[in-house]
């Protein structure tokens, strides 16, 4: 991605917003570990996450009101706001299905996208306006860094199945991390669930896509964002019509994940 500024590296509201949302997921993953370790669920996970949803919220709408636009410009605004979404996703989906698990699991990488986001050539301390800008283009650029929030998670949750998988075949039966970790079939329940509902919101963003001025980043963008909706277009539709093992299904989510997230930091 392309920065619009990159004058000093010093401090604004908007930095100390990342810095607390960091601060506060990074706490809250390592208190679940210790908990967990311990063979106990951490019942502050989801407090501590919702702190830092609440101060990357903060870091939304101040960055927005700075950039006029939606704060997608450059690497770092991208990172902060997969952070977001990804967030979003675990508030939404991990009590409503009990996954308390999901949070110990995605704070490492929540920290790891904002501990990214503010890195030396990644953060942009002087935003500068966006001009001219478009509709379509907006929404292409949100709804489909939303959809692979959803999409993120769900790889998180892979890793969950993955990790009980093995478990489960070295027998590991008493320890505090298997007893903790919900059933495998809900596991397998949620990771199709996620995959589905990233992939819808990403569809919204390809169709926006197509609507909105093409030039030649735009249409590079535009297209890297296709083939990562047609990766996992073809993940799904071979779990859904033709049938996958949870593990396999699992190995796909993690490995599409990892190499599609080179589409929205690196193009």
């Amino acid at each position: 991605m392309r920065e619009v500024s990159k004058e000093g590296m010093g401090g604004g509201v908007d930095r100390w917003f990342l810095i607390l949302a960091a601060l506060f997921t990074a706490f809250g993953g390592v208190m679940g570990m210790l908990t967990l370790k311990h063979g106990r669920r951490s019942r502050w996970t989801l407090a501590w996450m919702a702190l830092g949803f609440v101060c990357l919220s903060g870091f939304l709408w101040v960055r927005g009101e700075a950039r006029g636009a939606c704060p997608l410009v450059g690497s770092g605004e991208i990172l902060a706001f997969l952070a977001w979404s990804l967030t979003l996703f675990y508030l939404v989906i991990g009590p409503t299905y009990r996954l308390s698990l999901l949070g110990v699991f995605s704070a490492p990488l929540v920290t790891a996208f904002l501990v990214g986001a503010l890195a030396p050539g990644m953060w942009v301390n002087d935003p500068q306006r966006v001009e001219g800008t478009n509709g379509w283009q907006e929404t292409h650029s949100a709804m489909s860094v939303l959809g692979y929030g959803g999409l993120a998670l769900a790889a998180v949750a892979a890793v969950m199945f993955l990790v009980l998988d093995k478990q489960l075949k070295d027998h590991h039966l008493t320890s505090g991390l298997f007893r903790n970790l919900p059933p495998i079939r809900e596991l397998l329940i949620s990771i199709r669930r996620l995959l589905w509902a990233g992939w819808l919101v990403m569809s919204v963003g390809i169709v926006a896509g197509f609507r909105m001025p093409h030039g030649q980043d735009v249409h590079l963008h535009l297209l890297a964002a296709l083939g990562v909706w047609l990766g996992y277009a073809l993940l799904i539709g071979v779990a859904q019509f033709r049938g996958l093992a949870g593990r396999h299904l699992s190995i796909g989510a993690v490995g599409l994940f990892i190499v599609s997230l080179s589409v929205f930091v690196f193009i």
